[in-house]
């Protein structure tokens, strides 16, 4: 049988193909791999917890037992003392918590651990977990985000907006928990006041970093969105695609506080999207004004009767989220003070 020249072409989608169908495998052992040895450590603490409970046994057992496991395993790693300790906490704190049990499995144990240690509330548990399992969180990105009260941002918040007034009901509730009522952009590296472009500037080249912190099915579109408009061009800041909602999000950026004309000028915004940008098979348009700071009630007022879905969100700075976001930007005359002081500088 003679045998055919190979095609590059031909080859490197055969490459690509078994390459995939190996990661996919891989994948699948990894997660399976991880939901036995969790199984397993549950388990474990299982019987340590109600060993103690029936035999009276004190925390001495623990570690005698951790030194036989690694004795009777040498070279397996997850018997040191904490570890059992851990696997203990596991069982006495979520037995009567199917739902979490059923979520520890779907995640690494570290990260597990990381979720037992730095929160309490089922609920808060119950959201870090999910949110590890469904964007791969690593550890890392899990502590910084627990860190910066990621939780409380999204889902605990007083958010404001008017989704619920101008959005059929199920996605009104899908865009509430894409939102978030303060976000945190002290990766921006911004230690003094900047105008808006600026920071639209350091938010693009830290896309990935945006990306993350806005959650979830956010795809960056692009920055400066232009739209024309008879003989008119229009800039949207930063355009957003959210694949869940099926819609796109327009960005505006504040360097000071908000002002009630910002959510007419978004509603215009997002006008023009719906009718000269939208798909026909999407759903509409909504517009996330982004301020260094807010006043609540002028928000409310604001926000009544704008008839395109709008939010109004701040944004943090710093590296933590202290009570009352201590640490905010100046107010916008406070901010053009700066920069015209900086200016003035730079001359002399």
């Amino acid at each position: 049988m003679a045998e055919n020249k190979i095609s590059n072409s031909s080859y490197a989608e055969f490459l690509t193909s078994i390459k995939h169908t190996i990661q996919q495998t891989r994948t699948r052992a990894y997660y399976s791999a991880n939901k036995e040895m969790v199984g397993l450590y549950w388990n474990i603490g299982k019987a340590i917890a109600e060993r103690q409970e029936r035999e009276g046994w004190g925390k001495s057992v623990v570690q005698k037992l951790s030194g036989d496991l690694i004795k009777e395993f040498p070279g397996t790693s997850g018997f040191s003392a904490p570890n059992l300790w851990f696997m203990r906490q596991m069982y006495v704190e979520y037995k009567d918590q199917p739902n979490l049990l059923q979520l520890v499995r779907e995640i690494p144990w570290g990260h597990n651990i990381t979720v037992m240690t730095k929160t309490k509330s089922v609920v808060e548990r119950t959201y870090y977990l999910q949110m590890s399992a469904k964007l791969g969180w690593s550890r890392n990105i899990l502590l910084n985000q627990i860190k910066a009260k990621a939780y409380e941002r999204q889902v605990a918040s007083n958010k404001q907006h008017n989704f619920i007034e101008t959005l059929p009901e199920h996605i009104a509730q899908q865009a509430e928990e894409a939102m978030k009522d303060v976000y945190m952009l002290d990766f921006l590296g911004i230690g003094k006041p900047v105008v808006e472009r600026e920071m639209e500037r350091r938010m693009v080249n830290r896309i990935r970093d945006v990306i993350l912190e806005l959650g979830y099915g956010f795809s960056f579109i692009g920055n400066q969105y232009r739209i024309k408009l008879n003989d008119k061009e229009y800039f949207i800041d930063l355009l957003f695609y959210h694949r869940k909602l099926k819609s796109l999000v327009a960005i505006e950026l504040k360097a000071g506080s908000f002002q009630p004309e910002y959510a007419g000028k978004m509603n215009f915004y997002l006008n023009l999207l719906d009718d000269l940008v939208k798909e026909p098979d999407e759903n509409p348009s909504i517009g996330i004004i982004l301020c260094a700071e807010r006043d609540r009630v002028e928000v409310e007022y604001a926000l009544r009767n704008i008839n395109k879905p709008v939010g109004v969100a701040e944004y943090s700075l710093t590296k933590e989220l202290p009570e009352g976001l201590a640490g905010k930007l100046p107010d916008a005359k406070e901010i053009e003070q700066e920069i015209l002081k900086e200016l003035g500088a730079g001359h002399e």
